[in-house]
């Protein structure tokens, strides 16, 4: 007969996950301290958004049309297409594990307000404000019906005809709500409201590569639609570069572009 002890091997294995989670917060608190030390605005070294991803045992939705972006390679190219970002505002529509969100801090911005809908992500993005002190604000809500224009301070704002106001917004877009999103944003600019209500905020987000296409499109074009001609119409709009399927987590059907719009 077996003197061993019976071991539950559910309870073993949260036991060793909360153990691994312990560990990360202690890495995080750490890391933080050294980084207030150094007053350097870049992130401390961090575990990848891969590991905290399995950590948290994050899955993307389906029906919420979730993709990750897990090279920080591309999420930095993603960043530079907005220009410097050297004490910018921010705001992140859906950051997810927040790879993107690194390599937006990463660029120096000053204030980042993360807009994030599903509740899964929130733990791992409070860890990554720890890290970045006074920097990441994190918003639990739904972009499309989330004030804006209550999310930052007014002295930022500049009048139309002058030089953007230093405020971008920035995000891989769910590809599920990306077309009622930019819909949305269209009328804000031709209204001068929402985030526009700031001056001609700037845009630099990921869309199919279907949508990205109609965003371009020119007359005549085969993808020639009435978001083509609304986007045209009130914003100069240019597409960055195409994403391809791959480099997605999962990896989804068709490819993905990036596109920066800059109100007329």
């Amino acid at each position: 007969m077996s003197l061993r002890p019976k071991v539950s091997h559910g309870k073993a294995q949260k036991k060793s996950t909360e153990e691994k989670r312990d560990t990360v917060d202690k890495l995080f608190t750490c890391t933080m301290a050294a980084s207030r030390k150094v007053g350097s605005l870049r992130l401390p070294p961090l575990p990848s958004v891969g590991e905290l991803i399995k950590l948290y045992n994050l899955r993307a939705e389906k029906q919420l049309s979730q993709n990750f972006l897990l090279d920080l390679k591309l999420t930095d190219k993603i960043v530079r297409q907005a220009g410097s970002l050297r004490g910018a505002h921010v705001c992140e529509v859906g950051p997810g594990p927040g790879g993107l969100t690194r390599s937006i801090l990463n660029a120096e911005a000053a204030d980042v307000l993360a807009v994030e809908k599903d509740s899964r992500f929130i733990p791992g993005l409070k860890l990554l404000s720890e890290a970045a002190p006074g920097r990441l604000r994190i918003v639990h809500g739904d972009i499309l019906t989330y004030r804006m224009d209550r999310g930052f301070p007014a002295a930022i704002s500049k009048p139309w005809e002058e030089d953007p106001p230093n405020l971008h917004i920035i995000g891989n877009l769910p590809f599920s709500v990306s077309t009622p999103l930019i819909i949305k944003w269209l009328e804000n600019i031709a209204d001068r409201t929402g985030p526009f209500a700031f001056g001609r905020t700037r845009l630099t987000l990921t869309f199919q590569k279907e949508v990205a296409e109609r965003l371009t499109a020119s007359t005549g074009s085969k993808q020639r639609s009435r978001l083509s001609i609304m986007a045209q119409y009130l914003c100069t709009v240019h597409q960055c570069f195409v994403i391809p399927g791959r480099a997605f987590v999962p990896k989804p059907e068709l490819n993905g572009s990036g596109v920066r719009l800059l109100g007329l």
